[in-house]
């Protein structure tokens, strides 16, 4: 039996569209993730996933330890249902988060906020000035992981933190120092460029070349750079953690001595946007389902809705990819539509009224923001149904 004559049995009492959970590929790609890590341990990060029971699911795994939040008031909910150790990964602006924050003894210990500047630190101060009594505040120091080249000309990586040599991060850990109800508790930094680019795109062997040699370039960078920027900072403060990575670069992370722990989590769904790295290969876990609802052509046909389209620089590869049958791709001057979209191909003759067609989202948990239930599939039984964020009434962003 085939996958997609699995996923219909499973599903067949279910109406389309739904979304889906392989969990035999989810235990599968944690697996590779932990083996890539090599005994560090990988804190999971909360908006690849999207799904308080996955994430239970994922930390009762050996290898996993701690979240990854993407928001303050998502990790405030968190904690207050049990999870223990959260890494807000992105600087917060929500006052109300942060008085709350202040006045819970309880999610402070539990909860670490992302700063890169005395900006931050002075906002964090004012919106938490009139709480009384006043729990102290955890705080992680953001490091641009970016690679620089060419005297600044060329930039790669994602644009985060303005602090990026040993000394602006020892002075902000000693601004921190300097500041009553605050603590430096960790370090991060992220290395977008290596850990979010594929190393082994399809099409143009030119840039595939120049997206291995940068990649390299900003590896031994970083490796250097940031073990002195631990360094410097561990002058200053007692550092509990040190987070780097994420999917696309664990292997690579974990050897660095001053790291910790690494990130990952679009890793255990498996996305397209993975499957474009020569490290590692993962199988795809997550997917949608859409039914057929015209027949246009002999070779064409259309599914309801599908326009699922993930965040980032707009190109092809943000669309969601029709996985089964396969065989079938879009039609050039439509695309993946707000409320339908025609798929052409040969595979397309031989579906009719009512079959489903799956899809594989670009990203990973950007899926669960269009689903409210994400249907767990164990061979060809549909054996649990869980609720996403958006299925308990939670939207963070």
């Amino acid at each position: 039996m085939d996958d997609r004559q699995r996923y219909d049995r499973a599903t067949a009492a279910l109406e389309p569209p739904f979304a889906l959970l392989d969990l035999a590929a989810l235990r599968a790609n944690a697996a590779g993730l932990v083996r890539r890590a090599a005994g560090k341990p990988i804190r999971v990060a909360t908006k690849s996933v999207r799904s308080r029971a996955l994430l239970d699911r994922v930390l009762a795994m050996d290898g996993f330890r701690g979240l990854m939040a993407f928001t303050l008031p998502e990790a405030l909910w968190l904690a207050g249902h049990g999870h223990t150790d959260i890494l807000v990964a992105y600087p917060t602006a929500d006052r109300h988060a942060l008085a709350a924050l202040a006045g819970d003894a309880r999610a402070a210990e539990r909860i670490t906020v992302t700063v890169d500047s005395a900006a931050h630190l002075d906002f964090v101060e004012a919106a938490v000035a009139g709480v009384r009594p006043r729990a102290e505040i955890r705080l992680c120091l953001d490091i641009d992981a970016g690679y620089v080249a060419f005297g600044g000309r060329f930039r790669a990586g994602a644009l985060r933190s303005p602090v990026r040599e040993p000394d602006q991060a020892a002075d902000l850990a000693a601004s921190i120092a300097g500041r009553p109800g605050l603590r430096l508790a960790g370090l991060l930094a992220y290395e977008a460029q290596i850990a979010g680019v594929g190393d082994d795109p399809p099409g143009n062997a030119v840039h595939t070349r120049l997206i291995r040699l940068m990649q390299a370039r900003s590896a031994r960078d970083l490796v250097l750079r940031r073990g002195r920027i631990v360094n410097a900072v561990r002058q200053v403060a007692d550092l509990e953690f040190v987070n780097g990575g994420g999917t696309g670069s664990v292997e690579r992370t974990v050897r660095e001595k001053a790291v910790t722990e690494v990130a990952a989590g679009s890793g255990l769904f498996h996305p397209r946007l993975f499957d474009f790295y020569r490290a590692f290969t993962g199988v795809p876990a997550a997917l949608f389902a859409l039914p057929v609802v015209r027949r246009p052509a002999r070779d064409v046909v259309a599914v309801l809705g599908g326009g699922y389209i993930a965040s980032g620089s707009p190109a092809p590869s943000r669309a969601p990819q029709p996985y089964l049958p396969a065989g079938l791709r879009y039609a050039p001057d439509e695309g993946a539509g707000e409320v339908q979209t025609p798929l052409l191909g040969q595979a397309a003759e031989d579906l009719r009224i009512g079959d489903r067609v799956y899809f594989r989202h670009a990203k990973a948990g950007e899926l669960c923001e269009r689903f409210d239930t994400l249907h767990l599939v164990e061979g060809d039984a549909l054996v649990e149904s869980v609720p996403t964020y958006r299925g308990e009434g939670r939207t963070f962003l």
